[in-house]
């Protein structure tokens, strides 16, 4: 059953239970382990940096899903949006919720200059389905992150 989502619109400060109660359950979700402090500071981002901004969507007066999201510049293109988290309470998933929440995203990316939205997911996400649809796959694409390690050694260029 596909639900219409009554407000989708940035956090405010009065927003900050409900916005913890659905970043605690999306790091729940994916096994992260975060400290007070972490969710103080990603809150203070959301709201203070113009750069990075936060969402909710509403149904029945409850937030029942968020989306974190920053601007960045590009080399080769006009400005990107990545999207770094979507959240949506298991209550409400598969009722267009999620859909609507990064429509919601593209349209604020574009009216800000970053028209290039992209995120990743993981291989085995149930969300894939919903990405697949929306997003275009980038088969054959290998994202990596950084990893410092001491034991290898350094090459020498010249």
């Amino acid at each position: 059953m596909m639900v219409t989502v009554e407000e989708i619109s940035l956090l405010t400060e009065s927003d900050r239970a409900s916005w913890e109660v659905l970043a605690r359950g999306k790091d729940m979700y994916f096994a992260v382990e975060r400290s007070d402090e972490d969710y103080e500071r990603a809150w203070r981002r959301l709201l203070d940096d113009e750069q990075i901004r936060g969402v909710g969507a509403w149904l029945d007066g409850k937030m029942v899903a968020i989306a974190h999201y920053l601007f960045h510049a590009s080399i080769w293109y006009s400005g990107k949006c990545y999207l770094a988290d979507l959240f949506v309470d298991a209550e409400v998933r598969r009722r267009g919720v999620a859909t609507a929440l990064i429509e919601w995203v593209a349209q604020d990316a574009k009216e800000h200059g970053f028209p290039g939205l992209y995120w990743n997911s993981l291989e085995d996400s149930p969300a894939r389905a919903l990405y697949d649809n929306l997003g275009k796959f980038q088969q054959g694409l290998i994202h990596y992150t950084y990893r410092p390690d001491t034991n290898n050694r350094r090459v020498n260029a010249r």
